[in-house]
């Protein structure tokens, strides 16, 4: 995994910390138990404080995505967890929203839109 910091985006550096690893735990790149960087380990490559990193990860433990243990590290929690759980359908539901509202601009039937989605479905389990 491969984090990119921007100090001109105006989002504060924990954050894109926090969204890329966010991204690659839900993508499926970082894997369930894998352990994350340490904090010093990250901080260094990323030429940040390492009280940035501890932030990021500790917000991240608090939406349940990745579990801080105390002299181990931070691993990837499960994806059965609910919280992750909940994310995944949070960003579900909002990829559907713009596919609906894409849908409707290019007056698309419902039941075309629905076999778009049943296709995406099939491809993405395959």
């Amino acid at each position: 995994m491969k984090l990119i910091i921007s100090s001109v985006s105006g989002e504060p550096i924990y954050e894109q910390i926090k969204t890329q690893i966010r991204e690659a735990v839900l993508s499926g790149e970082l894997k369930a138990g894998e352990a994350l960087p340490s904090l010093r380990k990250l901080a260094k490559e990323l030429r940040v404080s390492v009280l940035t990193v501890t932030r990021a990860y500790n917000e991240l433990a608090d939406e349940g995505i990745v579990l801080n243990v105390q002299g181990k590290g931070s691993f990837v929690m499960d994806r059965g967890n609910e919280v992750m759980r909940q994310s995944l359908v949070t960003k579900a539901k909002e990829s559907l929203g713009e596919a609906v509202t894409a849908a409707k601009a290019a007056d698309l039937p419902l039941a075309d839109l629905h076999d778009l989605l049943d296709d995406a479905y099939r491809r993405a389990r395959d």
